[in-house]
């Protein structure tokens, strides 16, 4: 028997009520939201469960969205996939702009090592729990997360650069 779209939703929804929501097919992937007091018993249950089967966490990835009101400001998106069934799984949660943390996947997903501390990195969301959150490709030195909107596309301090070579001269 396949494993159908209605039956992962009625599955976790039974177990985590309005904890999660928001279920739809987005591009040919089943996709729902969770709050992020229980993404990690929702991303558990997702590979534990026998009848639900999600052993590969494909991607863990962040985003921001400086323009949500304060609760939604930057989500994290998990990629699952059941290699049996052949079926792919997006789960976001959204977390606050003034303190973007959620629990880490490291205990359930080893590779999630590497993409928890990219998403850090660049965003500075923090995965409370994590055995190693530190950068991994910026330098240490650095005090801001360069993905967030608010970083400069450019670096205004440079000297190296003149305008005038990239066809950006101001129309006076």
């Amino acid at each position: 028997m396949a494993l159908e779209t209605t039956f992962i939703q009625d599955k976790i929804s039974q177990k985590f009520g309005a904890k999660v929501l928001n279920f739809k097919m987005s591009r040919d992937v089943f996709s729902f939201e969770a709050t992020p007091e229980a993404i990690h018993e929702v991303i558990r249950t997702l590979k534990t469960e026998e009848d639900l089967n999600f052993h590969f966490l494909t991607d863990l990835c962040g985003v921001h969205y400086p323009e949500n009101d304060a609760n939604h400001q930057f989500a994290v998106v998990y990629h699952l996939h059941n290699w049996v069934e052949n079926i792919r799984l997006r789960v976001t949660t959204y977390l606050s702009g003034e303190n973007p943390e959620v629990n880490t996947v490291t205990d359930l997903f080893l590779c999630s090592n590497w993409m928890e501390r990219e998403t850090w990195d660049f965003y500075g969301i923090n995965f409370i729990g994590h055995p190693q959150l530190k950068r991994i490709l910026n330098m240490e030195e650095m005090v801001s997360h360069p993905l967030r909107k608010e970083f400069p596309m450019e670096d205004q301090g440079r000297t190296d650069k003149d305008d005038r070579f990239f066809g950006r001269t101001s129309c006076n």
